[in-house]
């Protein structure tokens, strides 16, 4: 098995604006006032490196990146399989960390906090996506959606707002189009019902991120293309920065900008037309 190189620290902070239409928060326990909107996110790259070892041998992954992603904007990250897009996308979530470079939020330098911040940072400021839905087979879909929100909340805090959190999920898995589906679990689903789940698995916390790792890949065409659609929505309304990892073209043109890795070097980035 390949493990990463040590490096030397780890991950900080992170958001995306809102609009008339948007989710309204949750309050934090154990106050319960008026949501906020949070503000849009800019989340910086900077000389990121990454190295795996296998045994005596150092295996490059990423290889100098830089990238600046705007607030608010939807990102492609496209390339060949093994070109690093994952690998680039798990750094900027703070789900690993770089061997060198460092990843700023909204100017802030976040890869270096220690682990219990970064663990807090993943749950409160990132919404994660991924290709395999990864969605526990036991629990029904709500309570799938509302799962982050259990790691968040004490055990005292999730009694108290209970009925609040379920109320706010049902209200998010209506806006995914699965509102008829609240009691079903994984099993009963079909693959656009399961990615929609993780959609709203990853909405609940109100992430100023979205990082979506190939959202459409196990999904036939047309059904690729409603997610799409929806991710796209998310962005133009609730005003959400995504940043989508893909190998498919006709996917990645529907975001406002085009970044293609190969041999985890950036070879060119490009405007949607």
């Amino acid at each position: 098995m390949s493990t990463p190189l040590d490096a030397s620290q780890q991950p900080r902070s992170i958001g995306a604006t809102g609009s008339e239409n948007s989710i309204s928060m949750i309050p934090e326990p154990p106050a319960v006032t008026a949501p906020v909107e949070p503000e849009a996110a800019r989340l910086e790259c900077v000389a990121l490196e990454k190295a795996f070892r296998k045994g005596d041998h150092v295996i490059p992954v990423l290889r100098g990146v830089d990238i600046d992603v705007a607030p608010g904007e939807f990102l492609s990250i496209v390339g060949q399989s093994g070109s690093g897009k994952s690998t680039l996308l798990h750094v900027m979530g703070l789900l690993d960390v770089p061997s060198v470079g460092e990843v700023h939020c909204d100017g802030r330098r976040i890869d270096n906090l220690p682990e219990s911040q970064r663990d807090r940072l993943r749950n409160r400021e990132f919404g994660f996506i991924f290709q395999s839905y990864h969605l526990l087979p036991e629990l029904t879909l709500l309570e799938n959606v509302v799962s982050p929100l259990s790691i968040r909340y004490s055990t005292l805090a999730w009694w108290q707002h209970r009925h609040q959190i379920r109320d706010q999920a049902a209200e998010i898995v209506e806006k995914v189009g699965l509102g008829h589906r609240l009691k079903h679990r994984p099993a009963e689903l079909s693959g656009g019902e399961m990615q929609r789940t993780a959609i709203a698995r990853a909405l609940i916390g109100q992430p100023r991120v979205l990082l979506a790792d190939e959202p459409t890949g196990n999904l036939d065409s047309n059904t690729g293309q409603e997610i799409m659609s929806l991710l796209a929505s998310l962005n133009e309304f609730e005003g959400l920065t995504i940043i989508m990892v893909t190998h498919d073209e006709r996917i990645a043109c529907r975001a406002h900008r085009t970044v293609r890795l190969g041999e985890g070097r950036i070879e060119m980035v490009g405007r949607a037309a």
